[in-house]
């Protein structure tokens, strides 16, 4: 596994690239960087945004950092997104997710992922309005697909949740997805699998399980969220604290994945937390899963 950090840890504690970037390229010795829309929102007026976006990916290449992807941050997954219960909600989530093809453009990044959405509990239930969302769903991705193609993009990946009322959210869910994307998608949909959603145990039970999930979907996984979690809720825990992403889960990584699968830090502290605080967790992180890595 190679190592790469997605920016979600400096959310609220980052303003300045050259700085962001410095902290990346020479406190961490990291090349492999995801960008996060809690960086930079896709909402943002285009002409501003993009002389914004440019700056960013100008300093962290001009650092020797290799912008891999940008994703959906905690911002934009507060939303329903595709899967809203109202038609207007779901067609504003397209354009959102428009923008943020054309931020990833402007950035010379050619790959962009997010979660999907969430239903709403009162329909969860209805298997006629799941169906009808999750048709709807695979149509407004395909056209996603053809515009991300459109602006040079080449994949967009799909991150699995641990709601119930998300899609997709287990091993069966996300390898149907993939099927179903496949046969109608202009470029590659992928899997961007995320331990702390993949070992969720309320959810999945026999399922939280890594080896599992990629025995099921090994075909479509692109690259993984790295971070501590207890199985219980979501964490998103520096490594620092106990837990359950241990050397056995990184073995099952590199043994099924190979050497050459990107595994993205993604921690999330409260923002209270100081920036000094958050920088030691970060750099304590990378220097412990860099003992399973082949290369980052």
């Amino acid at each position: 596994m190679r190592i790469g950090i997605n920016l979600s840890f400096a959310t609220k504690k980052w303003q300045n690239p050259e700085t962001l970037a410095s902290f990346i390229r020479q406190e961490l010795n990291i090349h492999y960087v995801q960008f996060s829309w809690d960086i930079i929102d896709p909402w943002w007026p285009a002409s501003k945004r993009k002389k914004i976006a440019y700056k960013f990916a100008k300093v962290f290449r001009d650092q020797g950092l290799n912008l891999l992807s940008s994703f959906g941050g905690l911002a934009s997954y507060t939303y329903p997104q595709l899967l809203s219960k109202e038609k207007e909600q779901r067609n504003i989530s397209k354009i959102y997710f428009k923008r943020a093809i054309d931020l990833a453009s402007e950035m010379g990044i050619d790959i962009i992922g997010t979660p999907l959405g969430g239903i709403a509990i009162e329909d969860y239930d209805n298997k006629n309005k799941k169906y009808e969302l999750y048709n709807e769903l695979i149509e407004n991705i395909a056209e996603l697909s053809v515009y991300a193609k459109m602006k040079g993009l080449k994949k967009i990946l799909v991150e699995p949740t641990p709601l119930s009322n998300e899609i997709p959210n287990s091993p069966d869910d996300s390898l149907q997805l993939m099927k179903d994307f496949e046969k109608i998608a202009s470029i590659p949909i992928m899997l961007l699998i995320d331990l702390g959603h993949a070992l969720y145990k309320p959810l999945l039970k026999e399922n939280a399980d890594i080896v599992k999930w990629i025995n099921i979907c090994r075909d479509y996984i692109d690259s993984l969220h790295i971070q501590q979690t207890d199985g219980v809720l979501d964490r998103h825990w520096g490594f620092s604290q106990n837990g359950i992403v241990d050397q056995n889960v990184f073995k099952n990584i590199n043994n099924l994945l190979g050497e050459k699968i990107i595994g993205y830090l993604e921690l999330i502290f409260p923002f209270e937390m100081n920036r000094e605080e958050v920088m030691k967790e970060v750099k304590y992180s990378i220097e412990y899963i860099s003992q399973y890595s082949s290369n980052h």
